[in-house]
């Protein structure tokens, strides 16, 4: 199994680089198969979000396919998968930034009983309170 950085992620989804998105194509479609799926961290997600809506303006709906489509995915396997579907379905309906729900998930499936944060967005999520 190989793990797979944002960077190359954003260049095989983007398309926007010819040299890199072909480096990255040709990594992704060679390595990552079903039988042994390509790793991808919870902090590339947060990061693909944020490169994403940051850098090339993507909309919160396309972001969302985005997300749906890696988590569909059966060569790519998502650390900590749970959490990072909760936290894709939070930030489907909720305000606040996905990496901010990545962190009340992941803190909620490794035994917190809540995630305290300053962030008045988050703390409208039933795993946070706020500050």
């Amino acid at each position: 199994m190989i793990g797979l950085d944002t960077n190359v992620l954003v260049r095989y989804l983007t398309q926007d680089d010819p040299e890199q998105a072909l480096r990255a194509s040709r990594l992704i479609e060679a390595q990552c198969t079903r039988e042994v799926p390509c790793r991808i961290a919870l902090i590339v997600l947060c990061e693909l979000v944020w490169v994403l809506r940051g850098a090339y303006g993507y909309e919160k709906a396309l972001i969302i396919q985005v997300l749906e489509g890696i988590l569909a995915s059966s060569e790519l396997r998502v650390e900590n998968e749970d959490a990072a579907r909760s936290a894709l379905a939070a930030f489907r309906n909720g305000p606040a930034d996905f990496a901010d729900y990545v962190i009340a998930c992941a803190n909620r499936a490794a035994g917190c009983d809540t995630t305290y944060s300053l962030d008045r967005k988050l703390a409208q999520h039933p795993y946070a309170r706020q500050l």
